[in-house]
């Protein structure tokens, strides 16, 4: 079913070609459908899909985007992918390096067919180097750009939230980007060409702000002694429900409002806010204060203050959180909890509520936009060309 994804947003009128694959790749399809792009996915037409990355009718990438399956093994299946490819301003690809070259469908074969092209690479390590063809996922990415370094306490392993920082952050965002910013060019130049976007790359590149910190001795490369990983004031707390609140008041206003609140405003313990060889006792001192009482009893707390405050949420609970709820963060379709499209457009509102396709839901009504006749498009069904 596919029947709600009337298109608005600021991409409206552009098309982009997403050849099936999983996380980033899709969900920067999903971020250009969000903004008003036609998204055409070409998912596979033979086969048995892979039930640990193919989520069917629960697959959120998959909103307001269409659908045709296609035997890409086949001759006629590569000829109708490079027909879309003619019409498209862009295409993403998340395969390993030189697949899509064996498949007969590489860069060089889109940009004869399509010149003005933008076809966007979505890989982890990047299309080359000596780790290219390696296998690996989110955390193996993030762990070998340094984005990982300071994602946890001294002593422990880091624990990143998965996904976020390696495949959305470093990966699906820079794609977009990279997409987005090709396709302007293409348009002033006429000229199309390949984004290599990866997650190595992406994320390291998410590090600049901390490396200057790092330049300006507001960090170290020693973890537990920065401003964003070793301060009693700048990190997460268990409360005695077992739920979580946060603090991060940076500046000394701030951290003064926040003592204040805990009524440790005269404690010794806490006059020195930037010695980092205090932070340890200082953080222990405050975790056990933090642990006395419910989440709810400090969210009342600091209600209204300026102290750099919030709770740690569940997406279920910050679903129902009256900030998000009056912001609209998520929203429920189809029995399922959505986060809504980011970031936001005042004259050309995004559209988040497009049905989730199904497999090749749309084949036939892609082919006939195609020019294709009736017959061609039977022939194409029987053989197994299309599904």
């Amino acid at each position: 079913m596919n029947n709600n994804n009337q298109k608005s947003g600021p991409l409206t009128g552009f098309t982009f070609i997403e050849i099936e694959g999983i996380g980033p790749g899709p969900f920067a399809g999903m971020m250009l459908s969000d903004m008003g792009a036609e998204v055409i996915v070409v998912e596979r037409a033979m086969g048995k899909a892979d039930a640990s990355t193919d989520f069917g009718a629960t697959d959120i990438l998959k909103r307001g985007k269409r659908s045709i399956a296609v035997d890409l093994k086949s001759n006629e299946g590569k000829e109708l992918v490079l027909k879309l490819v003619a019409k498209a301003d862009g295409l993403i690809e998340g395969m390993r390096p030189g697949v899509m070259e064996r498949l007969g469908l590489g860069p060089d074969v889109c940009l004869k067919a399509n010149p003005a092209l933008i076809y966007g690479r979505m890989t982890g390590w990047g299309q080359t180097g000596p780790m290219s063809q390696a296998a690996g996922h989110d955390l193996n990415y993030i762990g070998l750009s340094g984005a990982l370094w300071y994602a946890g306490r001294p002593g422990d392993a880091p624990v990143a939230p998965p996904t976020l920082a390696g495949d959305i952050g470093g990966g699906a965002t820079y794609l977009v980007i990279g997409l987005l910013a090709g396709v302007l060019n293409a348009k002033n130049t006429g000229v199309g060409q390949v984004v290599d976007a990866n997650i190595v790359d992406g994320s390291a590149n998410m590090m600049n702000l901390i490396l200057t910190m790092v330049a300006t001795k507001s960090a170290t490369y020693t973890r537990g002694q920065s401003l964003l990983d070793g301060p009693h004031w700048f990190d997460s707390y268990k409360t005695s429900d077992d739920k979580a609140i946060t603090f991060g008041p940076l500046e000394v206003k701030f951290y003064k409002i926040m003592l204040e609140a805990l009524g440790l405003q005269d404690d010794e313990d806490f006059k020195e806010q930037y010695k980092p060889k205090l932070w340890p006792s200082q953080k222990a001192k405050l975790a056990a204060i933090i642990a006395n009482n419910t989440q709810e009893h400090w969210n009342q707390v600091f209600d209204g203050l300026d102290a750099c405050y919030a709770p740690v949420l569940s997406p279920e609970d910050a679903a129902k959180h009256a900030h998000n709820e009056a912001r609209g963060y998520y929203f429920e379709k189809d029995g399922m909890l959505q986060a809504s499209a980011a970031p936001r457009f005042e004259q050309t509102p995004s559209n988040d509520k497009g049905d989730i396709v199904d497999r090749g839901a749309n084949s036939k009504d892609i082919l006939l936009e195609l020019g294709l006749p009736e017959a061609e498009i039977t022939d194409m069904f029987n053989q197994g060309t299309v599904k």
